[in-house]
């Protein structure tokens, strides 16, 4: 039944494809070879009327909130995409239809138990924004603070699970029938994926992150972060106060609210680099309609953020691992970074460290010190794939979210200032940081939480040594009585 739906759900993208003149990617697609007999059987109804980047933005709209996602997170990257794709792909980002406002209110007044208007002193029944899985309302609570509520769509979890299970498809066709399925581990990948798609479902969770993420820049002058209002929050339903700012794209109203662009810049690395290091809890959804500007200073022009559904966290090694691999390109030190490589298994037993040193060397070296503007991340992202292929390196699940949120990253910084000098600004973050995991201060740390364990060894010491102690005396008994 349930691969009877996935068929049925593939074969309604492929509608989609054809209603708007974009089936010929399947085609191109190798990964859906066993598949394709069932695209021919469909009519060939196509409209190419429009621009094929509008085409491609209602066919994303109309295929639902994954695809969705996908052009959010290409979108930002305006050095990958032809302008008029790009334009249209922004759109993505905060202007998805709308779910209709009686919609909205039937929800609300369901979850809280009763009426909407006895909940809110004001609710503002048209839509503030709607993105693909949920849209938002500004109101009033009764004490007068402004704040905005954020709904799930309808039956947008139905929707999910049923392209999970398209994703899932393709995966097991990719790990079967590519070339590089196994190194690439898409399975793995959509696992990944799954999990943090599910999670953004949940509206008490992404409250819950918002709160965790207000406490790590608390008292920050270069990040600020809306309070959540537990009261009103539900699994469905999150109230949060609104925030006022310049959207990070409206690089017009920036430049004429006097904003400097450049502190801007920098300090959106620095807030990358401590969320990921310092804190190990990053927003891992940055595209520009989740990323606004407060300036009140304009000098010192301050980021606010929302819509936390996404965070990632790392595992300890993979932080120390991908801290020492950044500081390795820092210092040039291409030997140290083909070594981490074979030290952490990612590449197999027995690869040349000074082949895989020269192969790094020779995509890195040319992009060194220079400002965004100057960089073809295309060619590099190439180059890096190119080397991939040629030493087995295994694509790693766990580090997606951290490889989309440096994409989303790179691709806002190019837009913002391309003159930022990326290495520059990341570099004492992640010294100071790995001094602070390494240094004479961590051993400390390390040794003041380990005091209470070792307090409780020290106590029951001596019983330990008693109960050895008399073990060994039996021993030697039960050894003199076998000598008899």
């Amino acid at each position: 039944m349930r691969r009877r739906r996935t068929i049925g759900r593939i074969l309604g993208i492929q509608r989609v494809l054809v209603k708007y003149g974009l089936d010929d990617f399947i085609k191109e697609t190798h990964l859906l070879r066993p598949l394709r007999f069932l695209f021919y059987v469909l009519p060939r109804r196509r409209d190419t009327s429009a621009p094929v980047g509008e085409r491609i933005r209602l066919a994303l709209e109309e295929l639902g909130p994954i695809f969705v996602k996908f052009g959010q997170a290409i979108s930002t990257r305006r050095d990958l995409l032809p302008p008029d794709i790009a334009d249209e792909l922004a759109k993505l980002q905060d202007e998805v239809p709308p779910f209709p406002a009686e919609q909205a209110i039937a929800i609300l007044d369901e979850v809280y138990g009763e009426p909407v208007d006895q909940v809110f002193k004001r609710f503002d029944v048209e839509p503030f924004a709607a993105a693909s899985i949920a849209q938002v309302h500004t109101a009033q609570l009764p004490s007068g603070t402004e704040v905005i509520v954020k709904l799930l769509r309808p039956g947008v979890q139905d929707q999910i699970e049923r392209d999970l299970d398209v994703l899932r498809m393709i995966a097991g066709l990719a790990h079967r029938y590519w070339e590089h399925g196994k190194r690439l581990r898409p399975l793995e990948i959509v696992a990944e994926y799954e999990r943090t798609i599910i999670d953004e479902l949940d509206l008490m969770r992404e409250a819950a992150n918002a709160s965790q993420l207000k406490r790590n820049f608390a008292g920050s002058a270069m990040l600020y972060v809306p309070e959540i209002y537990w009261d009103y929050c539900r699994p469905e339903v999150l109230v949060q106060e609104r925030i006022y700012g310049i959207p990070i794209s409206d690089m017009d109203a920036l430049r004429e609210a006097g904003a400097n662009i450049k502190v801007l810049a920098e300090n959106g690395v620095e807030i990358f680099f401590t969320q990921v290091f310092r804190h190990n809890f990053f927003h891992a959804d940055m595209h520009p309609g989740n990323i606004f500007v407060i300036t009140t200073d304009p000098d010192k022009p301050r980021y606010a953020a929302v819509d936390f559904g996404i965070v990632g966290t790392l595992h300890p090694d993979d932080q120390r691992y991908l801290a020492q691999n950044f500081l390795a390109f820092f210092d040039r030190d291409y030997h140290r970074i083909a070594k981490l490589h074979i030290d952490s298994g990612w590449v197999p037993e027995g690869t040349r460290i000074d082949q895989l040193e020269t192969a790094v060397r020779t995509v890195c070296e040319p992009i060194f010190n220079k400002p965004l503007s100057e960089i073809s991340f295309a060619q590099v992202l190439l180059r890096l794939f190119r080397v991939a292929q040629r030493f087995d390196v295994e694509v790693q699940p766990q580090l997606i979210l951290l490889h989309k949120t440096l994409f989303n990253i790179e691709g806002l910084g190019r837009e913002l200032y391309p003159q930022l000098d990326l290495w520059k600004t990341a570099h004492p973050v992640l010294k100071k940081w790995m001094n602070e995991q390494v240094g004479p201060r961590a051993i400390l740390d390390d040794l003041r939480e380990s005091l209470p364990q070792l307090r409780d060894i020290l106590r029951e010491l001596p019983a330990i040594l008693k109960n050895l102690a008399a073990l060994l005396a039996e021993s030697k008994t039960d050894d003199s009585g076998t000598a008899r």
